[in-house]
């Protein structure tokens, strides 16, 4: 089967999961996922799974980038803040939804690969840092939206987050602290406060601060 007939088959897949929304689906059309992946995983770039990436960590199940994506009802005027850049293929599927996109990622060689990939496909919206998601980027706050790819363990939304998002924006984050009982969270901050919204259940690897201890990274929906 040929890279567009799997592409065509996984579009299909998620639409028949819930992903409504055509700019997403159109977004994760347009990126080629084959190059977020080493070449030994190439035949399964277009399967809805999770796959290594190198030093322990995985790129996300394709269901999961698209839900999360959907959730976070990106516009093309926002300004986005994404904590966890991975292999570079959510960061890849925002910026073509999005007017700026701020990345921040632990692991620093990656971060480096996830960049070069990104100058490829000539995506220049992007912006990224090696860093302490946990911390955000609050000298580019405020943010329209903003979206976290590893699990908070607190029961309430993460101060330092939700304080560089603008009133009016969203935030989509992985919270609980054990894998079985996390659950995707969307808080959107009005002039009233903080609303949150729980969506559904994920497995993701906590979001830790500093420096990276070898954390595995996976993310796929229960």
């Amino acid at each position: 089967m040929s890279i567009e007939a799997r592409k065509i088959r996984l579009l299909m897949q998620l639409r028949k999961s819930g992903v409504t929304d055509t700019r997403v689906l159109g977004a994760i059309e347009r990126v080629p996922r084959e190059i977020f992946v080493p070449e030994t995983f190439h035949d399964q770039a277009y399967e809805d799974m999770a796959l290594p990436i190198g030093m322990g960590q995985t790129i996300s199940q394709p269901l999961i980038v698209a839900l999360m994506t959907q959730a976070l009802e990106v516009g093309d005027r926002h300004k986005v803040l994404e904590i966890g850049t991975g292999s570079g293929y959510q960061a890849a599927v925002l910026a073509r939804l999005c007017r700026r996109l701020y990345t921040i990622e632990r692991h620093k060689p990656l971060l480096d690969v996830a960049q070069q990939r990104l100058a490829q496909m000539r995506i220049h919206n992007v912006t990224a840092k090696a860093g302490d998601g946990t911390k955000g980027w609050p000298e580019q706050a405020p943010f329209e939206r903003i979206l976290v790819t590893a699990a908070h363990g607190g029961i309430e939304a993460p101060k330092a987050l939700t304080d560089q998002l603008g009133v009016g924006g969203i935030m989509v984050i992985p919270m609980g602290s054990e894998r079985r009982k996390q659950r995707v969270v969307r808080f959107r901050r009005s002039d009233a406060g903080i609303e949150r919204e729980d969506l559904w259940p994920v497995r993701f690897v906590p979001l830790l601060p500093d420096e990276p201890e070898g954390d595995a990274s996976a993310a796929h929906r229960e």
